[in-house]
């Protein structure tokens, strides 16, 4: 039964219960952004990888791991190279992108080569969940699964969230897309946000249920794999699939297929250059948004002066906060159209910046305020670009191009974060640096409204919506 079956009948009962299933893995693979690397990972494999290396110099009693600055001095090696264990986390999330880069564009070819779209989502969700649980067994001095498994977790969450979204346009006719892509994100925060509340929860009452700081932590990566397998059913049990596949490969050969139609697709592309240019301008202002949601903590900690449980609590806001802001931007989308939404919410992104240059330090209601204001629009600017990019993408082609989408958005991410640390450092101000990020939702505003979005959606061989 096509996407685009009447309003009325079977079929329309069908896609609506795939379109309710769909927007589930959005909360079941939230805790792994949330919980996992933003809030715990990172400090606890700091952790792990200090204490190999302080034991590392008591047995061999070279090298120098004492004091208040023991991250920057305990020296730890991997594959012959030699760093500070307080650089390993940046150095690991820089090795995790650039290998997401070279599997996810394969990944994605193979996904509209074999059409083997849910049962590519169980594998790559369910090992996700999986390597995501086993950094459990992470403790004592073992920092070197912890890399392992988070290179694999992240490897499975960025393939399994390309073939997700591929799945839109099947799902959802282009008058739905907007709809159905905002709740999905909407809902994944909500998911994000309950599952950061329970494991702070965990986090900050481990003393009181006779748990250590490290067994507590150890807790939410299970229960964080858990979360994301569960959770992963409902979306699995409701998705089909919606189109034939275009060649019978299977094992190797379907890699070969892949990588031969991934070429294709590259060269099919230029031929599509509205698209590629709201590609373009996505990439921009996404690395702005996710710079903005890396550097707030710190803005607030060594900017503001508050106090890690402001920030946290900071967090959560967002986290509930972008429900409501996907849910909102939603309803505007219906009322004007996706691309009108899309600039509003870019402008609104440039007066939360001007909000945050003028935020008193130890003001903490100013920065919740600050929050509730990214909270808006976090979620809703990524969801409709999402809906808006699958208008423009050739019928067939959804996980390839879907796959370019985020390949793109993981290789300019260092962009936004060298601007901040740029401009902090040449003029000793962290205000300066929060406000300088204007310019990539500035340029990104008028490249989005530059793009004619409905000849884009009409050169792909689409139908455009009504509201655009």
């Amino acid at each position: 039964m096509s996407v685009m079956d009447s309003e009325a009948g079977p079929g329309s009962a069908q896609r609506r219960r795939e379109q309710r299933g769909w927007c589930w893995y959005d909360w079941a693979n939230s805790v792994f952004p949330t919980s996992v690397t933003t809030v715990f990972l990172s400090l606890y494999l700091t952790s792990v990888a200090t204490a190999a290396a302080k034991a590392d110099v008591a047995r061999n009693g070279l090298g120098a791991c004492a004091g208040d600055n023991s991250l920057v001095h305990c020296d730890i090696s991997l594959l012959g190279l030699t760093f500070p264990a307080g650089s390993l986390w940046g150095y690991l999330l820089s090795v995790a992108t650039v290998v997401q880069v070279v599997v996810l564009p394969i990944t994605g070819a193979i996904a509209d080569r074999t059409q083997n779209k849910r049962l590519m989502l169980a594998v790559f969700a369910f090992g996700g969940a999986a390597t995501t649980g086993l950094l459990a067994l992470v403790a004592g001095q073992n920092w070197q699964l912890g890399v392992v498994l988070f290179i694999v977790a992240n490897i499975c969450y960025g393939a399994s969230i390309v073939v997700y979204y591929s799945f839109l346009p099947e799902i959802a006719d282009a008058d739905e897309r907007d709809r159905v892509s905002t709740r999905g994100w909407a809902i994944g925060y909500l998911g994000g946000g309950t599952a950061l509340a329970l494991h702070l929860v965990i986090y900050l009452g481990h003393d009181s249920v006779g748990l250590s700081e490290s067994a507590a932590v150890r807790l939410i990566f299970f229960s964080s794999g858990i979360w994301w397998a569960v959770f992963t059913l409902l979306p699995l049990t409701a998705l089909r699939r919606h189109q034939a596949p275009e060649g019978g490969e299977k094992g190797a050969a379907a890699v070969t297929a892949g990588f031969k139609q991934l070429l294709h697709t590259l060269r099919e592309a230029r031929h599509f250059p509205l698209t590629l240019a709201f590609l373009g301008a996505y990439w921009i202002y996404t690395d702005g948004i996710s710079t903005v949601s890396q550097v707030s903590a710190q803005y607030g900690s060594l900017e503001l002066k508050l106090p890690q449980d402001s920030l946290i609590v900071t967090l959560l806001i967002v986290q509930f906060i972008a429900f409501v802001g996907g849910v909102l931007h939603g309803v505007l989308a219906r009322r004007i159209g996706a691309k009108k939404t899309i600039l509003v919410s870019l402008a609104f992104w440039l007066l939360v910046l001007v909000a945050a240059y003028f935020v008193q330090a130890g003001q903490q209601m100013q920065f919740y305020g600050l929050a509730v204001g990214i909270g808006l629009v976090l979620g809703g600017t990524n969801a409709l670009s999402r809906s808006l990019f699958s208008q423009m993408i050739p019928p067939g082609r959804e996980a390839e191009y879907f796959s370019l989408y985020e390949v793109g958005e993981r290789s300019t991410s260092w962009l936004g974060p060298l601007v901040f640390a740029g401009v902090g450092q040449a003029t000793g101000s962290f205000r300066l640096a929060i406000i300088s990020l204007v310019i990539f939702f500035a340029v990104g505003l008028v490249l989005v409204a530059l793009v004619p979005v409905r000849r884009a959606i009409e050169a792909v061989g689409n139908r455009a919506p009504e509201l655009l």
